[in-house]
């Protein structure tokens, strides 16, 4: 249509179907646009929390002497925290303690030697000994950090019953357990925050073959955490998982890269995250990787990951890995 003047002339009314695809393309350019802004100002401009003002004087850390714990122990001391740190080999222990006493002279250190893929005994003597140590403190975090996995990638039937009931006991039994000794605390004080570090096995991907027991038990975090941030909310309890993709620590073998941060430096990015979202991918390269996983159907990353696992079963011989033994 031309109008008099010679210019085109928009049409005085415009089809009702053309006005509904207008509104939601509309609609899913803005959408795409907030989430685009939001993931900025998480990442790059959200400050950090004063964690122990506003949650208590004390953080407790499991698997606290190697990989994203020790970082995550250093990074609390660094914040001012006192720390109780758990782990089951004393020696690794005193020395976490002693670099965090250089990196933070003023924060006070508590250990508990704790092997949490002990028997039942051994787990219900290492649960009272954190009930023992934390008694009277101002706790204020706990980190559930301390995780273990397979020795190396296997189909299910070839994992020996020992090792998978100590995946079993570290990421679900006795994460669990250490969190029931503090979250009563936190609740009757109504201030705490609960940071349980999942994996990107149970909740970016649909699957993680060869890995199946150590995916389902990170499953079990996720669900765990997101079901106490809603009962505890009303007590002013924070609940929250945080899922890393690969760090490069002693658990996951791989070598820093762009994509695969230091535990230090993933440690800094978990620390800022503390007390806001009940579920956070903490590292922003992570959430990138996040992102594009989630642009794929299931089936192709299913194909892709079982051609990973099949690959690294191949290669991997190595005994049971414990983050933060």
């Amino acid at each position: 249509m031309i109008s008099a003047t010679g210019a085109p002339a928009w049409p005085s009314s415009l089809p009702l179907w053309f006005m509904a695809l207008l509104a939601i393309g509309l609609h899913a350019a803005f959408a795409s646009a907030a989430t685009f802004v939001m993931w900025l100002y998480r990442s790059f401009v959200r400050p950090g929390r004063d964690l122990g003002r506003r949650y208590g004087a004390w953080a407790v850390v499991t698997g606290a002497t190697d990989g994203i714990g020790r970082g995550m122990a250093l990074e609390l001391a660094r914040q001012g925290l006192h720390l109780v740190l758990i782990g089951r080999n004393p020696v690794k222990l005193s020395r976490v303690g002693d670099e965090v006493q250089k990196a933070a002279p003023s924060c006070k250190v508590r250990s508990v030697v704790f092997d949490l893929a002990g028997d039942a005994p051994k787990m219900s003597r290492g649960v009272a000994r954190v009930a023992a140590a934390v008694e009277g403190l101002d706790v204020g975090i706990l980190v559930n950090n301390a995780g273990a996995t397979y020795p190396g990638a296997a189909y299910f039937h070839e994992v020996e019953t020992p090792v998978w009931e100590a995946v079993v006991r570290v990421n679900v039994e006795a994460a669990t357990r250490i969190a029931g000794v503090v979250v009563p605390a936190m609740a009757m004080k109504r201030r705490g925050a609960v940071v349980n570090v999942g994996s990107g096995s149970s909740v970016v991907l649909p699957a993680f073959p060869l890995y199946a027991v150590y995916a389902a038990s990170k499953a079990y975090i996720d669900q765990f955490s997101r079901s106490l941030s809603i009962e505890y909310k009303q007590y002013e309890v924070d609940l929250q998982c945080q899922i890393p993709l690969y760090v490069a620590t002693k658990m996951s073998r791989v070598g820093n890269s762009l994509f695969i941060p230091s535990p230090e430096e993933y440690a800094k990015a978990a620390v800022r995250c503390i007390g806001y979202e009940a579920g956070c991918v903490p590292y922003w390269r992570h959430s990138i990787q996040c992102f594009f996983a989630s642009l794929l159907p299931d089936l192709a990353l299913n194909a892709w990951r079982l051609r990973v696992g099949i690959r690294k079963r191949r290669e991997m011989k190595a005994p049971l890995g414990e983050d933060g033994s």
